[in-house]
């Protein structure tokens, strides 16, 4: 954007606030119409969002999930062999990762407030590749777990950063498709880190090192690059007077807190509270879409972390088809992930996305765990698969869809995150090498929390349909309690 072009968007703004005047320092609601777009410009708006935003955190968490979840591959690449990785310590090595994942996620939606997503983002995933690359030269299994401790202190900041930077840029019925496209991004591309894993073992040998090793390394080089590149590709929250890298000017950037500002009525940030931020906590909402987010990740990292063993163990594929045979599932649950997306932002509709979803576990759970033909069990995996991974992205709008207020909805995206990463150390427990081959306790736990959330949701519709039911009355004005200024008229999506 040139000098005059950025003059004539400040003097729009400054013309806007002067007329409408402000809130919190920060412009007053502003109607989109005002700024005199036309219609193809504001889809053109929007589209630059998309491939900045949505494409860069989708290829962020694309690393994110690859370096978190590569330990099934390097398990069967040599690792648990180098390792002495005997009884229970792999169980032991992918759990302690959530712990620290779980205790640091709380703060990092104030810390990406206050100094922005491009520095706290960018950092963070250059430092966890650092890490990665550390990895590759640990000698016993303990080392290896404190380095997992480390991973999940610097993970820790970047998904629910990603969750509440996304929800701040589109309006409720925009999110869901973004939501799911950042996922697939980051699954369907991670599900071929198995390939990638394949072709990186090959390496054996080279510099003197075992081909899981190689694993670290590379993928560790691979997230430092990336972290570099995201301190200039990322975006800031749309209403920061901090600059972002050839992007949208004020004036445009103005139009996306009008259009957020007439959708929920929460773009302007309150002044930061500890008593604010944990008032939230008394929203018994935010910790069933926490449960529900739990119900779902458990599953997803189960498979994340045991699939490569159970094609081994259970269906009896080799090493290398193992590792090639896990990208076919993720790709289809890619299929299911847009989707579904897709539905639930051209309906207007959340919780029966994730209630099919749900569904789609509960019918390939069985086939995978118990049918007698190999074959037939593969086919499960594609079905189960698909519904936990779909379910993620769908989980995340069902939550952004229903808080309102920027700093519940800070809370509201750190608690949503961490139960995710408890579910990741119920996934990491719940196929116990004893189970072998069968894995029978980790299938009827996953078929557990899947029915818990076909439950969870069907109580929260009739809630909310009685609670917008008094809002149509002008009985109740609803998520007003985390707002001062909040704008009446709000409604929760079923």
């Amino acid at each position: 954007m040139s000098a005059s072009q950025e003059k004539v968007g400040i003097d729009m703004v400054e013309k806007l606030d002067s007329e409408k005047g402000t809130v919190n320092g920060l412009p007053a609601p502003i109607a989109p119409e005002d700024f005199g777009f036309t219609p193809e410009e504001e889809r053109k708006i929007i589209r630059h969002v998309d491939r900045r935003l949505v494409l860069t955190v989708g290829a962020m968490y694309c690393i994110s999930l690859m370096d978190r979840t590569n330990l099934g591959a390097a398990n069967i690449a040599g690792m648990g062999k180098d390792l002495l990785l005997t009884g229970n310590r792999y169980n032991i090595i992918s759990l302690v990762f959530f712990i620290t994942y779980v205790v640091f996620q709380p703060p990092s939606t104030i810390v990406v407030r206050k100094i922005g997503p491009r520095i706290h983002m960018a950092l963070i995933t250059a430092l966890w590749g650092c890490c990665m690359i550390g990895m590759a030269f640990v000698k016993k299994w303990d080392q290896m777990a404190g380095l997992r401790i480390l991973l999940g202190v610097l993970e820790a900041g970047f998904f629910p950063s990603c969750v509440y930077l996304l929800s701040t840029w589109y309006t409720r019925f925009e999110v869901g498709k973004r939501n799911s496209v950042f996922y697939l991004v980051g699954s369907v591309a991670s599900a071929f880190a198995g390939i990638l894993a394949f072709g990186i073992m090959q390496l054996a040998g080279k510099g003197g090192l075992n081909g899981w090793r190689w694993i670290f390394i590379i993928e560790g080089l691979l997230t430092v690059a990336l972290g570099v590149a995201g301190y200039w590709l990322l975006v800031d929250f749309p209403d920061s007077k901090r600059g972002n890298w050839s992007f949208l000017g004020p004036r445009e950037r103005e139009w996306i807190c009008a259009r957020v500002q007439a959708d929920r009525g929460d773009v302007a940030t309150q002044p930061f509270t500890w008593s604010k931020y944990f008032r939230a906590g008394l929203d018994f909402k935010i910790w069933v879409y926490a449960m529900i987010f739990f119900n779902v990740t458990t599953v997803s990292y189960a498979l994340a972390y045991f699939l490569p063993i159970i094609l081994v163990s259970n269906l009896g594929f080799d090493v290398g088809a193992s590792q090639c045979l896990v990208a076919p599932p993720y790709a289809f649950a890619g299929i299911i992930i847009y989707a579904t997306g897709w539905f639930g932002d051209r309906y207007r509709t959340r919780g029966p996305v994730i209630v099919f979803n749900s569904m789609l576990c509960l019918i390939g759970l069985p086939i995978m765990g118990f049918h007698s033909n190999p074959a037939v069990r593969y086919f499960g995996v594609f079905l189960t698969t698909a519904g936990a991974n779909a379910n993620v992205p769908a989980a995340m709008s069902y939550q952004a869809n229903n808080i309102r207020g920027q700093w519940k909805r800070a809370f509201c995206s750190a608690t949503f995150v961490s139960f995710g990463g408890i579910g990741g150390i119920a996934g990491s427990l719940v196929f116990r090498t004893q189970d072998i081959p069968h894995y029978k306790p980790g299938i009827y736990a996953c078929i557990a929390t899947s029915l818990l959330n076909v439950i969870l949701v069907g109580c929260m519709t009739l809630y909310f349909r009685s609670l917008n039911g008094k809002a149509d009355r002008g009985e109740k004005e609803l998520e007003c309690d985390a707002d001062d200024n909040y704008e009446p008229g709000f409604r929760y999506t079923y």
